[in-house]
């Protein structure tokens, strides 16, 4: 067993009652948490009954070596030099995203600055498999229903990559536009759902200069053949709405439980998009408040172009969790009506995704080191659960009751 003893409790913020259906160790699994510490290397395991944090696993042990390798590379350092002072606020960016293997066994954590994936056995903390990516950072990911794929970003290469999950063999990709980032699949595991992001790293952020940020595009992409099924350029689409000055660059997405509706955040946007994948065209658009010390920024002082990064649907599909970047909230949002209530976490936010259950949004809050924890019923902060360096992807996950003496 290689997980830190050191196990934390968040303080409740209300009474909260335990997530429903959370396996036990009489079912060999333990639903969990997994949150992504971007700045320092580590994944934290939160257990989501108690929101205690159960183990703090070092995703990084081989960074002597990968520091090596780097140092003697020109370009490879050229390029580890730019995503630490660009894209990282001048840190270096060692988790982007983070999954579970079905068997609870292992994670599979990709690794911007290292410009790879990996698999770390959960029982020895050695590194199963490492994959490069094509070009030099690995961004977002995705793992496929039935655990056997991961398609990861590469951001520099404008690919996404498909990786075996048991070999960590690339078996496959598809092209993107410029800057490749979110992945998402279908609940069936037959499409993938990506997009890209353009140069966001830029200070070219007026909308005139939005054909500076490179060529962006929602897709649909066939998960078996990798056939590119539809490519959309949204600006076009929010365009035929009145809307011409609206960024092209789709960030994280949520889909309806029929996933006829796709909701989405773009650049610059303080809100939300919703599409109708069958009609093909968008439907309504959701304005959520702006902070007045955001509204006193310029757009080139944005954190990468986002407004806001992170959204997330309730189980039961009626409620959506938006992550108020540049304005430090959470909000929860009503799908029939986008009324919302805006939840003050006083830091910036940056990720958002809903328990197993459906009943609670876990929110990033990279600005302080914590997650937030939001009820969907009550709209209101339930926990707030301390964790590493600059959190930002957090997934849920089952893992091994074993792994937990």
């Amino acid at each position: 067993m290689v997980f830190s003893p050191e196990a934390r409790a968040a303080p409740p913020l209300a009474a909260v009652t335990p997530a429903a259906g959370v396996a036990t160790a009489s079912s060999g699994m333990r639903d969990v948490l997994l949150v992504g510490n971007n700045w320092d290397g580590t994944v934290d395991v939160i257990d989501v009954r108690t929101y205690q944090r159960l183990s703090r696993i070092n995703v990084i042990p081989d960074k002597s070596e990968r520091m090596l390798e780097i140092t003697l590379d020109p370009i490879r350092l050229t390029y580890f030099l730019f995503i630490r002072e660009q894209v990282g606020e001048g840190h270096d960016q060692f988790v982007d995203d983070v999954f579970a293997s079905n068997d609870g066994q292992v994670i599979y954590v990709s690794r911007p600055s290292f410009a790879d994936v990996v698999a770390i056995n959960l029982s020895t903390g050695r590194i199963r498999w490492r994959t490069r990516v094509e070009g030099n950072r690995a961004d977002h990911m995705a793992i496929s229903p039935d655990g056997t794929r991961l398609t990861v970003s590469a951001s520099t290469a404008n690919r996404a990559h498909i990786i075996d999950t048991a070999t960590g063999s690339i078996v496959g990709s598809f092209p993107s536009g410029d800057n490749p980032h979110e992945n998402n699949y279908s609940r069936d595991g037959s499409k993938i759902f990506h997009a890209s992001i353009g140069t966001v790293y830029t200070a070219l952020d007026t909308p005139e200069l939005d054909g500076t940020k490179g060529e962006r595009y929602f897709q649909i992409v066939d998960a078996r053949t990798l056939q590119v099924l539809k490519r959309l350029n949204m600006r076009q689409k929010l365009a035929e709405l009145g809307m011409p000055e609206m960024s092209a660059a789709v960030r994280p997405m949520a889909l309806s439980p029929d996933e006829r509706f796709l909701y989405f955040q773009v650049s610059f946007f303080h809100g939300f998009v919703e599409y109708d994948l069958e009609a093909d065209r968008v439907t309504r658009i959701a304005h959520l408040p702006v902070s007045p010390e955001t509204q006193a920024l310029r757009r080139d002082q944005y954190l990468l172009d986002s407004a806001h990064h992170g959204i997330a649907m309730s189980g039961d599909g009626t409620k959506l969790c938006v992550a108020g970047t540049m304005s430090n909230y959470a909000a929860i949002v009503s799908r029939e009506t986008f009324r919302y209530r805006i939840n003050p976490l006083g830091a910036r936010t940056y990720w958002a995704t809903t328990s197993v259950d459906g009943r609670f949004c876990f929110v990033s809050v990279a600005g302080d080191d914590t997650v937030s924890v939001i009820s969907y019923a009550t709209e209101q902060e339930v926990a707030r659960i301390p964790v590493g360096d600059h959190p930002q992807r957090a997934r849920t996950a089952k893992l091994a009751a074993s792994l937990f003496p």
